[in-house]
């Protein structure tokens, strides 16, 4: 298995120090011959930030391959869905023992649990940005 994530780009943004760079997220099944007939094939734009040293040398509307780390992906998924689902089961078992029972406020409790962790996500914003980019580029013949 490869220890990077690659795709191809169109330049949108040239600032001296990075790119922004129109990537198409593609879901694994959207290379499938069927995913016309298929409602579970989906793919969108996004656009991410380069750090490129030689930013300078392209142009808007160049093609371009970007690089990533797989890594940097296994970190997204911790912080987007595994931290959260174990701080809303942990609120719900303590409320749940706590209140001897009562679903309704142990699953309140869990959901309101979120707010901080999203206040906190929020607030290392800047942080995090720096630490999920890609970095490599190379001009796509």
């Amino acid at each position: 298995m490869s220890d990077s994530i690659k795709h191809e780009g169109i330049v949108e943004l040239v600032e001296p120090s990075h790119l922004k760079v129109r990537i198409l997220q593609a879901s694994a099944c959207s290379a499938c011959g069927a995913k016309g007939l298929c409602k579970s094939a989906d793919s969108k734009e996004k656009l991410v930030d380069v750090f490129a040293p030689n930013a300078e040398s392209y142009r808007v509307g160049d093609s371009v391959e970007i690089e990533g780390r797989v890594s940097m992906g296994m970190k997204a998924v911790r912080i987007a869905f595994v931290l959260p689902l174990v701080m809303m089961l942990a609120a719900f078992v303590l409320c749940y023992w706590l209140s001897k029972g009562n679903e309704l406020l142990s699953g309140l409790v869990a959901l309101i649990a979120l707010v901080p962790y999203g206040v906190g996500l929020w607030l290392s914003r800047n942080r995090l940005e720096k630490e999920f980019v890609f970095q490599t580029v190379r001009p796509v013949e």
